[in-house]
């Protein structure tokens, strides 16, 4: 249309920094407000609170706060949704504090709080390790007419996990599924993750079980939560198991393998990742090429890099040796073996 010479209007312009802003392209998005602004168009509230967000989600705080102030000077008045984006981006940007400013203001002035307003407030609060603000938050809610939803339940269950109150965390599963609120993918990958760190391994495959049970379909977080936690406590086998059975359920895992080998690798247990390795290819579920660079830059991240080096240089994994007419692959147990 510019290049038209064609008039662009202001919903035009705010489609598109919207648009942006939902990808994550914040810095896209300014500058075409910018160009926006100097061809004649004003900002709307939709446009201001965009940016807002997207700063806020891209821990520059402060960009949404300057914005914030210049959409107010514009004589644009921030509702509820914009008042939540504020407060999310302090949240994740670790400035609680001034998070609760807001949501005070918010309060006092009448201004309404939403879950998703909320859910902010409680998962920045329990990151900070203020779990018993963010529990009497939680406590709030209902009685301020806002019924905690699924978002809220996951963070406070998470905050309450991150401060080593695991059975508390929990109890509020169980009171989330009396309450009638749904229990998302979510919910169980920061379970499972925090079971498998305090050594219930059998309660985090409990937990998993559950969740198969419910039909809520695994994502790549919560299979990454299980198999880690299993090589971690040298099931290794029993982590594989539960990949192979996710396959007729339609569920495809590409960086499983990865990770599993990266898990171990970085525990120091190289004989295993290595074990794992050979098993994947034996299998024939990954081209060995690809393994091999899995292997080595696993072991260089986990700071091995000798072995990533000599891994590097040598034949193993893609290279076979010969005994007399039998050709066999050089495996990765040779690693550590020699």
């Amino acid at each position: 249309m510019e290049d038209k010479g064609l008039e662009v209007p202001s919903h035009c312009y705010s489609l598109v920094i919207c648009g942006l802003c939902k990808m994550g392209k914040v810095l896209e998005g300014y500058a075409l407000f910018e160009n926006m602004i100097r061809n004649g168009c004003k900002g709307n509230k939709a446009v201001y609170t965009a940016l807002i967000d997207c700063y806020g989600k891209t821990g520059n705080s402060d960009g949404a706060l300057r914005l914030f102030e210049r959409m107010k000077m514009d004589g644009i008045e921030p509702d509820e949704v914009t008042y939540g984006a504020i407060v999310n981006g302090l949240c994740k940007s670790g400035r609680v504090e001034e998070a609760l400013g807001y949501f005070h203001f918010c309060i006092e002035n009448g201004v309404v709080v939403n879950a998703m307003f909320y859910s902010s407030l409680i998962d920045g609060l329990g990151k900070a390790g203020r779990i018993d603000e963010a529990q009497k938050v939680f406590d709030e809610m209902a009685d301020k007419g806002c019924p905690p939803d699924s978002y809220c339940y996951n963070a406070l269950i998470d905050g309450l996990c991150k401060c080593g109150k695991i059975d508390d965390a929990l109890g509020l599963f169980k009171r989330m599924e009396h309450d009638g609120c749904e229990q998302t993918v979510y919910t169980f990958t920061i379970l499972i993750s925090e079971l498998f760190r305090v050594h219930k391994n059998e309660e985090a495959l409990k937990m998993w079980d559950l969740m198969i049970d419910k039909g809520i379909t695994p994502n790549v977080a919560c299979f990454r939560a299980l198999s880690i936690g299993l090589c971690l406590s040298g099931k290794v086998a029993r982590a594989c198991k539960v990949l192979d059975e996710l396959a007729p359920m339609g569920v495809v895992l590409e960086t499983a393998y990865e990770d599993m080998i990266g898990a171990l690798c970085k525990a120091g247990r190289v004989k295993e990742a290595c074990k794992l390795a050979d098993g994947i290819v034996d299998r024939g579920r990954e081209i060995p090429g690809k393994i091999r660079t899995v292997m080595i830059h696993s072991l260089r991240k986990a700071g091995n890099a000798d072995l990533a080096i000599k891994l590097m240089h040598s034949k193993i994994g893609i290279g076979y040796e010969r005994m007399r007419s039998v050709k066999k692959r050089v495996k990765f147990q040779t690693l550590v073996d020699s």
